[in-house]
């Protein structure tokens, strides 16, 4: 495991993750119920009815590319404010320029109400006007969605995106039995939204002077407004193309397939959403990693690849049981094929938006404009070509394997560069002085931590074995082991067997390979970048306002190294080798206390260090979900065993 920027964002990865799998069990929620929602519509109205009420619910999805602008601009601010006054000072400014902006996009529905269902092939240009009602409330839902997210409230956003789901669900089922057929259902669409906006009301903070500056504010809106009408282009105007060229029944098909890009797209937008605040109240140093987009990048890959594979294998005659007969599709290309293929261009698409949503955190990103210049591309592809409805999924395909290469290519730059500079040649060797024992090692992290509570029943038989061991006893050695498992064991169980322990040499030159044990209070300080000259320097900027018991003990420990003749105990390394980067595994205190007060003081340390190459399976090494489940395995292997029983028994 790398450090310096490769480091940056250990604390943030894992943020992502926990709010990913949050807004992910929110969005298969979501998506389950839409789902459900999709297949009654389908079955109740048929291919044409499923088809006119698609195409006008992606009317709504469209404007879409407003409300997702301000919610990812609300998002973005909001999670940039330190106070909980400047949070909402910045929501109110935004909400209320969202419901101007709501009006005036149900002011247009309704006014072009009929040249729209003209050209969509709609029986009522009615269809239009009740879904300008939902419009009104979308757009100012974004930035009460967007409220909710800067704030890391992944758990409500969910809650939220559900509500709106099984309204519209609901509605739509009690409105076809009562015989409102495609009215109905776009009825509850619109009512959906209204009941979701209202469930969203934030609870706010005092009334402040609005933090954002408003030539600030209009940019990022700016931003949000190119972004999603790029994606809300790439995403929907297929669906309305199909259903202008094509008939009634084939734009119903296309309609189904269509929704498994959607569904797909549900779940990317849970990871993205989930990175994106992250990422915007983050510091610039502590974006360097690219561990931050990795984890995204992996995990929509992840997601869409499963899904993919799963619609392939699929036979035929499960959509027909879903949608109905009238949703068949014989010849080669069948629902299997279309729906993978569609599938695969989805989770193509939904890797560039990682990229592009990821620059969008933290500055203007110029790949907004790539992504719009290909929605206009892409629209007239389908136009040049929609001679069939595989056609229409190849254009797509093959244009967002283009957008993903483009605004992939800074990416792949950056990371090449950032590798070269932090590959193990760049890292001098830490000098190996003589070699240990694993009974010395265990002697000498007992002693250091004897004075620990855990301790006080065992210290009055065993304090001579601790602080003059004799390491020609073997039974002396079996004593330590047992009394230092006692408090050690999981710790001492992830070390691989097949460690050599030597005691090095740490020069000054040598400290940023060396970064420090990532738990408790260091998480909160280290912010991401473990490496101890990282730390060291967060250090120094909150020492000057902070009291507390970590900060009494880092003093003592200074007081202790200033008096050259102390001994503060050794510290104890682990890594894969003397030129690899290499973690504090007990010493976090005293090593920081040195470096902190002069790295001077670092000549008067004795280090002891563990070195395997299988030290990757350790979670106290390297962290991620192979190491974190081969730390469970192993816990719940000893769980039946008593420490300090054995210790009993031994001594």
């Amino acid at each position: 495991m790398l450090i310096g920027p490769m480091q940056k964002a250990n604390s943030l990865q894992a943020r992502i993750l926990s709010g990913s799998i949050v807004l992910l069990s929110g969005s298969g929620l979501t998506t389950a119920i839409n789902l459900a929602y999709n297949l009654a519509v389908a079955r109740f109205l048929g291919p044409a009815g499923f088809g006119h009420a698609t195409v006008v619910y992606t009317l709504l999805t469209m404007i879409s590319a407003i409300t997702l602008s301000f919610q990812i601009v609300t998002a973005k601010v909001v999670a940039q404010q330190e106070t909980q006054e400047s949070k909402s000072a910045a929501y109110r400014g935004l909400h209320r320029v969202a419901w101007g902006c709501g009006i005036v996009a149900a002011l247009v529905l309704i006014v072009f109400a009929k040249n729209i269902a003209d050209y969509l092939n709609l029986t009522d240009y009615r269809l239009v006007a009740i879904l300008a009602i939902g419009a009104a409330f979308y757009v100012p839902l974004g930035s009460r969605r967007g409220s909710i997210q800067g704030a890391y409230g992944f758990r409500k956003l969910a809650t939220n995106l559900v509500l709106e789901g099984l309204v519209r669900l609901g509605g739509s089922l009690l409105l076809i039995l009562l015989g409102f057929g495609v009215h109905g259902v776009i009825a509850a669409n619109a009512a959906a939204v209204a009941v979701a906006y209202f469930a969203a009301a934030p609870r706010l903070a005092s009334a402040i002077p609005n933090p954002i500056q408003i030539s600030d504010a209009v940019r990022e809106v700016l931003q949000g407004i190119i972004f999603f009408s790029g994606q809300v282009l790439i995403n929907n105007c297929d669906i309305v193309l199909v259903k202008h060229f094509f008939a009634p029944k084939q734009a119903g098909l296309y309609a189904a397939i269509a929704m498994v890009g959607r569904v797909i797209f549900a779940f990317s937008s849970a990871v993205v959403n989930t990175m994106f605040p992250i990422v915007a109240g983050t510091s610039n140093e502590e974006r360097k990693s690219h561990k931050i987009i990795t984890t995204s990048l992996l995990l929509v890959l992840g997601i869409g690849a499963v899904l993919a594979l799963g619609l392939r294998i699929a036979p035929a005659s499960l959509w027909t049981t879903f949608f109905g007969t009238g949703f068949e599709l014989d010849g080669r290309y069948g629902f299997p094929y279309l729906l993978s293929l569609y599938a695969i261009t989805t989770v193509i698409y939904s890797l560039s938006v990682v990229f592009i949503t990821y620059e969008m955190a933290y500055k203007i990103a110029n790949t907004n404009w790539v992504q719009l210049i290909f929605s206009v591309i892409l629209i007239g592809g389908i136009l040049r070509f929609h001679d069939s409805m595989r056609q229409v999924i190849l254009v797509q395909l093959i244009l967002m394997g283009v957008l993903l290469a483009i605004v992939a290519i800074p990416f792949l730059v950056d990371l090449v560069r950032s590798r070269r500079s932090l590959s193990p040649e760049n890292y001098q060797p830490i000098r190996i002085m003589r070699r240990l024992s694993e009974d010395e090692v265990i002697a000498e992290f007992l002693r250091t931590d004897f004075s620990n509570p855990v301790f006080d029943s065992y210290r009055e038989t065993t304090l001579g074995i601790v602080t003059t061991p004799n390491f020609e006893d073997t039974q002396e050695n079996a004593k330590r082991r047992a009394l230092f498992f006692v408090r050690h064991r999981s710790l001492w169980n992830e070390i691989p067997h097949d460690t050599d322990w030597y005691e090095v040499e740490v020069r000054k030159s040598e400290l940023h390979q060396i970064r420090v044990f990532p738990r408790a209070q260091w998480r909160r300080i280290a912010r991401g970048s473990f490496a101890i000259t990282d730390v060291v320097e967060r250090m120094r900027v909150l020492k000057e306002t902070s009291e507390s018991p970590f900060w009494e003990k880092i003093s003592s420990i200074s007081e202790n190294l200033a008096r050259q003749n102390h001994d503060v105990g050794a510290i104890i390394l682990i890594g894969l080798n003397e030129s690899e980067p290499l973690t504090v595994l007990d010493g976090n205190h005293r090593f920081a206390s040195a470096v902190l007060s002069s790295p001077d003081h670092i000549d008067g340390l004795r280090f002891l260090c563990g070195l395997s190459p299988s030290m990757t399976k350790c979670c106290w090494y390297k962290t991620n979900p192979l190491t974190l489940f081969r730390y469970a395995k192993n816990l719940l292997r000893h769980v039946a065993r008593n420490p300090a029983k054995e210790l009993a028994r031994v001594l």
